[in-house]
């Protein structure tokens, strides 16, 4: 599921919020923490991109020992549709580790990525990833740029 949260109207420096629950299909994300999800606009159209985070081990691999452990999401983009719930992954042979706890920033049709942490190989690249998104008619085009 993902949960829309907009304002409804601001009247007497009260704000009303709304709250819309929507099942998501399609490739489904995984429930995450310490993700990023940024809105990107291109060609008069918006979606929402979600990258990284990190998430419970499923439960058929849970011991006693490790009941509560954690591991990175894969390394994939998803673009979710706001409106119809549709999500869509995306792997970049750029992207090679599952980022959590990263800062990311989204500009027009790009969003830039620095920093987080990796917990398969305990790194914190010092690279920033640029991720493009074109959304023409059809299916969007995604790609991504490594700027050291």
């Amino acid at each position: 599921k993902i949960y829309v949260m907009s304002v409804v109207c601001k009247s007497n420096k009260k704000v009303t919020f709304r709250c819309i629950e929507k099942d998501l299909v399609g490739d489904v994300p995984e429930a995450r923490y310490g993700h990023s999800i940024d809105v990107v606009y291109s060609r008069g159209k918006s979606i929402g991109v979600l990258f990284g985070g990190r998430s419970y081990i499923p439960s058929s691999q849970r011991t006693t020992e490790k009941w509560n452990s954690v591991a990175d999401c894969l390394p994939h983009v998803f673009l979710v549709d706001f409106e119809f719930g549709c999500s869509t992954s995306y792997i970049l042979p750029e992207l090679q580790d599952g980022l959590s706890f990263h800062v990311s920033i989204a500009r027009n049709d790009t969003i830039y990525i620095l920093g987080g942490h990796s917990l398969a190989n305990n790194i914190r690249p010092a690279n920033l990833y640029k991720i493009k998104i074109d959304l023409p008619l059809g299916s969007p085009a995604v790609n991504c740029t490594v700027l050291p």
